[in-house]
């Protein structure tokens, strides 16, 4: 695909990702930013290779003043600062496949108000915290995808959590 036909949100992660990997630098947003662009919101941007994940890195509240301004931080981190994986080298670029999540602001949830396939999950205990996006593949069920949420976090499957849920609006 070309990079004229990539979805606005993805053609910018995409080249904050090739910028900051072939010059360390990080690019400014666009002047012509959409309205949306413009908006505040909590952002995932995912890389994947050959169907694997890749990194994933995100917001779920906004940080930045901007989406635009998200999607370039979080894309960065996405290629450089996954823990689960060595930075993004040069020769991986052509073989990336990048999608951005546009996070809803979380709203607290009961289990019975969950759907894996519509709503991403935020599971709560303390100061630890563990989310999941939604729609993902493998996770079928509202139990698979709460108990995915509590060991990212670290929290046993025993304790007490409290719930949120989010929509996205997801851009590949």
């Amino acid at each position: 695909m070309s990079k004229e036909a990539l979805d606005p949100y993805v053609r910018l992660a995409t080249a904050a990702i090739e910028t900051y990997v072939h010059d360390q630098q990080v690019i400014a947003p666009p002047k012509d930013l959409t309205l949306p662009m413009r908006e505040r919101a909590g952002v995932f941007v995912s890389l994947k290779k050959r169907g694997e994940l890749r990194g994933c890195i995100g917001t779920y509240l906004p940080t930045e003043e901007t989406i635009a301004r998200e999607v370039i931080t979080n894309a960065i981190k996405s290629a450089s600062a996954d823990p689960r994986f060595p930075p993004v080298c040069e020769g991986e670029l052509v073989e990336l496949v990048v999608s951005v999540d546009v996070l809803s602001e979380p709203e607290p949830c009961e289990e019975e108000d969950l759907d894996p396939k519509r709503y991403g999950v935020i599971v709560e205990s303390g100061w630890r915290r563990g989310l999941l996006l939604p729609d993902l593949p493998g996770v079928g069920t509202v139990s698979e995808q709460i108990e995915i949420a509590r060991m990212k976090a670290g929290i046993g499957s025993a304790e007490q959590v409290r719930l949120y849920r989010f929509t996205v609006e997801r851009y590949t």
